[in-house]
């Protein structure tokens, strides 16, 4: 689609775009990367192992399927219409994905949620 990664990042949003392009091909420290929408989390140092604890434990409890559908999705920026909705992301990516065994499963996602268990993922499949 000839956008940049930053120009995908910042979609509709030329002043956050331009302030992110000032501080291109420098070091930057956390808090200026955070400053300047480049990231979107600065771990604590302070309990440092426990952040990423938390953070590895959030990802792992998604299902492989579903983690492979929302990384997806990054790469189709652009503008939302009636034809990317219906033929783009629902229909290739999110009924794909809920139709996986690692959803529908007796052990999947859909079939454990609110009730308190974990689900059993099948992580050879992806």
């Amino acid at each position: 689609n000839g956008l940049t990664r930053l120009e995908t990042r910042f979609l509709g949003e030329p002043e956050s775009l331009e302030k992110a392009k000032g501080v291109t091909d420098k070091d930057l420290d956390a808090s200026t990367a955070m400053d300047n929408g480049l990231v979107t989390l600065i771990p604590d140092e302070l309990d440092w192992e426990d952040e990423i604890r938390i953070l590895d434990e959030e990802r792992a409890s998604y299902s492989p399927d579903a983690l492979t559908g929302m990384e997806a999705n990054l790469r189709f920026p652009g503008p939302e219409t009636l034809e990317t909705k219906i033929f783009g992301r629902l229909t290739a990516w999110q009924n794909w994905i809920f139709q996986r065994p690692n959803a529908v499963s007796e052990k999947g996602a859909l079939k454990k949620y609110g009730t308190g268990s974990q689900p059993e993922y099948d992580n050879k499949r992806v």
